[in-house]
């Protein structure tokens, strides 16, 4: 796990909104930029999501951006607005302009997952290559919503009494294989975030299913996926290998919807080897 964290920035697109982000250099000749994109939930951040992850690749020669996405950690969270997929690329790719970030590679976990599927069919040329652990955006909205860990999800809404911290803590627990990963610090970690969410971004999410679109993506794809994942269904893995043209996958056991945080040496690795088989 990363034992330190890069300085807090933001950036300031349209309409005087920001985005919160970190930026943590390559250690030695830069090989490439990773964009890591959270998933979504009560507590999502960037960094919770990502910081057993960073200083493996800082170390292989990878700039690593870290942000959070709109409606969530420290990024503004506007209650004007419907939480489109749109919304959501808009925002990674105007926080790539503002950081000179020609091309990326793409991180990205469920709902960054589907971000990141976004970015690449609208951005073609903005995404060198695709990382993505148990992605959404590949499913009918009712396919999801039959899935347990999303009804647990959206039982309460967020900042109501019913959601106390206990309720938060058994909902992280849906999202591993092993709940003892679910520990003190990630509970008080998330808990503190969720004080500054509002209903908004869940209250309004709309991600259509980009299945029928999965040919159009020319990069070289990664795919991770845990077989007890409650959140999304581990079938889509065969919708991205069928659809995706050049798109290997690793199908995890005993794992649950993060991969990235259950197995992260792992992950680490392959993703790691993955990069360099293609030059980056």
């Amino acid at each position: 796990m990363a034992t330190h964290t890069a300085p807090s920035c933001f950036v300031e697109l349209a309409q005087e909104r920001r985005i919160h982000y970190t930026d943590h250099p390559a250690m030695g000749p830069l090989r490439g930029t990773l964009v890591f994109i959270h998933g979504s939930g009560p507590g999502a951040s960037g960094w919770s999501n990502f910081k057993h992850n960073v200083d493996g690749f800082q170390a292989a020669g990878f700039r690593c951006v870290v942000y959070d996405q709109w409606g969530y950690g420290k990024t503004d969270k506007p209650t004007d607005v419907d939480y489109t997929l749109d919304f959501f690329v808009w925002g990674l790719i105007g926080l790539m302009d503002e950081l000179a970030i020609d091309d990326a590679i793409l991180v990205g976990n469920s709902l960054g997952g589907a971000v990141a599927l976004g970015a690449a069919l609208a951005h073609p040329t903005r995404v060198s290559s695709l990382v993505l652990m148990a992605p959404g955006g590949i499913e009918a909205r009712e396919t999801y919503f039959a899935m347990e860990g999303i009804q647990e999800m959206v039982k309460f809404p967020m900042g109501s009494p019913e959601f106390t911290r206990d309720v938060l803590g058994k909902l992280l627990e849906l999202l591993v294989f092993d709940p003892t990963i679910v520990d003190d610090a990630l509970l008080t970690e998330r808990w503190q975030t969720l004080q500054t969410q509002n209903s908004q971004v869940l209250a309004s999410m709309a991600i259509p299913d980009l299945s029928p679109r999965l040919h159009e993506i020319g990069c070289p794809t990664m795919v991770f996926w845990g077989t007890e994942d409650r959140f999304c269904p581990a079938q889509g893995v065969w919708k991205l290998l069928n659809g995706i043209p050049n798109t290997q996958a690793h199908l995890m056991n005993r794992c649950g919807h993060w991969v990235m945080t259950e197995y992260p040496s792992l992950f680490n690795a392959r993703t790691i080897a993955f990069l360099e088989e293609r030059g980056q």
